[in-house]
Formats: C-alpha cells, sequence, structure tokens
C-alpha cells in the first residue's frame, strides 16, 4: 500500500491597498521571538538569517503600521502588544480549521491511494473532532479510512442513509447522562442493526489560564463567578454533555455568562481562553494541555464508533479491529493526555456497555 500521506496549511497573506506581505516563516519567528526573548535565537529557531528576520520584522512594521516585537538593549526582544494578537490569530485559524483542512487532506489522499493502488477496501469514517480518532492517519499502511469530521448528529444521519461505514459517537460513563444522549438521538438510533466498536475514553472539563481564577472548581462556581466563558456550537456532542451537567448541578444554560462566539473543536476553545478572549471553556484534557491551560475534570466519555453490521465491509473491518486491538496503537493513545484505550476493537451494544458501567 502507497502510504505517504499529503497534508494542507493554511497560510496568512496580508493586504493592502497597496502592499502585499506573505512571508509563512513569520508566524515561526513570532513565536521563536516569543519562547526566546531574543532575535538572534529567535531567527535560528525558525530556520532564517538574522538579517531576514529582521528584514521581515521591518517589513511587517511597514504593512502594519505598528512594530511586531519590541526590542531592548540589553534587555532582548519581545512581541509587541500586535505581535501577541497576530500569534494567537495564526493559533486560533489553525484550532477552528484544523478538522476542515483535515477532512480535505483525507479525501485527496485518499482519491490518490485509489489511483495508486486500485480498488483498495476502504472504511468511511464520519467522527467528531478528537485527538485519538486522529491516529488512525498514522496506520494508514495497516487500514485505509476517509475521515470526515462531523457533529454526531451528522454522523449518524451519514452512517443511516449508508454515507459512511462508521460514526463516532461518545457517551459519558456514567449511565444516568449516558441514557439522556441516548434520548437526544434517539431519531438517529432507532435501529437495533447498530453495534458498537469501543474505543477510547476521555476526560472532559473546565479549561483556564494557569494562575487565575484557580478558586473556579465547579460549575456552580463558575456560575457564580460569570467569567467570560466561550462555548462549543450548538450541534456539538461536548455541547450537550455541558447543557447536561449544568442541569446535573440545578443550573440552567443561562446562567452561564457565554460570549457571542462559538467554536468548532476542542482546540479552538482551549485557543481562545490561552489568548486572553475568554477566562473559562469546556472540552478535553488533551487541549488544555496542548495550550497549557489548567484543566479541570468533570466528567468522562466513551468515544465509540457505530456501524451497521448488514453493511460495513467486512475485510476493512477486521482490519481495523486488528488495528485498534494492537499493543502499538494503544501504546499511542496512551501518550495522549486525557484518554485511554477502552478495550479498543471489541463489539458490543449501547445497552451493553451501558449496563456495563453500571
Amino acid at each position: 500500500m502507497h502510504n505517504k500521506k499529503l497534508t494542507i496549511a493554511p497560510a496568512w497573506v496580508f493586504r493592502t491597498n497597496t502592499d502585499e506581505l506573505f512571508e509563512p516563516v513569520l508566524f515561526r519567528l513570532l513565536d521563536s521571538v516569543r519562547e526566546t526573548g531574543k532575535l538572534t535565537s529567535a531567527a535560528s529557531a525558525a530556520g532564517i538569517s538574522y538579517r531576514h528576520a529582521w528584514n521581515l520584522l521591518n517589513r511587517g512594521s511597514e504593512i502594519f503600521g505598528l512594530p511586531l516585537v519590541e526590542m531592548h538593549k540589553g534587555r532582548g526582544s519581545q512581541l509587541s502588544a500586535l505581535g501577541e494578537k497576530l500569534l494567537w490569530a495564526d493559533q486560533r485559524v489553525k484550532a477552528r480549521l484544523g478538522p476542515q483542512i483535515d477532512s480535505m487532506a483525507s479525501e485527496l489522499n485518499d482519491q490518490i491511494q485509489q489511483l495508486l493502488a486500485g480498488s483498495q477496501p476502504m472504511l468511511r469514517l464520519h467522527a467528531s473532532h478528537g485527538y485519538a480518532v486522529a491516529l488512525l492517519a498514522e496506520f494508514s499502511d495497516q487500514v485505509s479510512i476517509n475521515l470526515q469530521y462531523r457533529n454526531p448528529a451528522e454522523a449518524l444521519a451519514a452512517l443511516n442513509r449508508d454515507e459512511c461505514d462508521l460514526a463516532s459517537f461518545h457517551i459519558p460513563t456514567c449511565p444516568v447522562l449516558a441514557r439522556q444522549v441516548l434520548a437526544h438521538y434517539h431519531p438517529h438510533l432507532s435501529t437495533d442493526n447498530h453495534r458498537v466498536i469501543r474505543f477510547v475514553t476521555r476526560r472532559e472539563g473546565l479549561m483556564m489560564r494557569k494562575g487565575a481564577h484557580d478558586h473556579i472548581r465547579t460549575l456552580r462556581d463558575l456560575s457564580a463567578s460569570q467569567l467570560r466563558f466561550i462555548s462549543r456550537d450548538r450541534h456539538s456532542g461536548t455541547r450537550l454533555l455541558f447543557n447536561l451537567l449544568l442541569r446535573q448541578q440545578g443550573l440552567a444554560e443561562d446562567n452561564i455568562n457565554r460570549t457571542a462566539q462559538q467554536e468548532f473543536t476542542h482546540s479552538a476553545v482551549a485557543a481562545f481562553v490561552a489568548s486572553g478572549m475568554a477566562d473559562a471553556g469546556f472540552g478535553v484534557q488533551t487541549a488544555a494541555d496542548q495550550f497549557d491551560l489548567r484543566f479541570t475534570d468533570l466528567a468522562r466519555e466513551h468515544y465509540l464508533f457505530l456501524f451497521r453490521k448488514d453493511r460495513v465491509h467486512p475485510q476493512a473491518l477486521t482490519r481495523l479491529l486488528a488495528l485498534m486491538g494492537s499493543a502499538a496503537f494503544q501504546e499511542r493513545i496512551h501518550r495522549v493526555p486525557g484518554y485511554a484505550p477502552d478495550t479498543p476493537g471489541t463489539i458490543t451494544t449501547l445497552e451493553e456497555l451501558i449496563a456495563g458501567d453500571v
């Protein structure tokens, strides 16, 4: 099997009425200035000469009309307010668009794979954004998967329309909450033809900047504080879980001081909080660690794959189950903060899974 994979990355072009700046290395340079505090070290870390770095920063200052970096003799260099805002904007764009870009790359790679290898059995997976499911791409030499990121309702609807072979689904390990989630998605789960492949468990909780608002530990604390809270989009499974946790504590959605902005990924929520545009968010531990945020564990979930037993390609499914059950793949899961193998590759039903959590 051809195992070379193409990736797609966004790039910034800054334009005025009379000028343009397109230098992908700019953000690597700004990040390195923040990390090292020295332009010479930052240029080296970004893989460019000191002269190129100096010229690039001057060029940026001309375009924006403000400096990107402040340099003080004997005190090194630090990002200006504009430099910080640009760097955080880049982080948020990558976090927000990452799943869509990954989906596009998956489609392109699958088309190339089919041209190179002929009719290879392939599994079409529609999945909620998550860090463990993204690991499947690292093992493309063992199983061929077309991964498209969708919210749970979209993924389940696609499964029932035979537009995908697998749909991800996540339910709390708390049986009471799990049944409330099942009730919410009941229209998509009414067939007894669904089977479940166990995959991972993951932790979800509050994310806040370290050293700020350390007294906030519960949803009641968050509600009383009226801190600015960045939400996931209304159709996400994480938003549903958060609302169920609020209800469990006797709180309503409008008890939380939500920002007008909604984000579509865990990493985008974390980036929003880390940049100071919100004080708190809710998502998986991995995203909090990615942006060096404090994480308070509030819930655990089973992250699963559903399939219809009468439609999935048996050879492709066998390969997937073998991969998920392998020691190498499970070891890779262990290296993702907040995730743990959940007897991956085991086939069961939703009812049997929930009954086992009691």
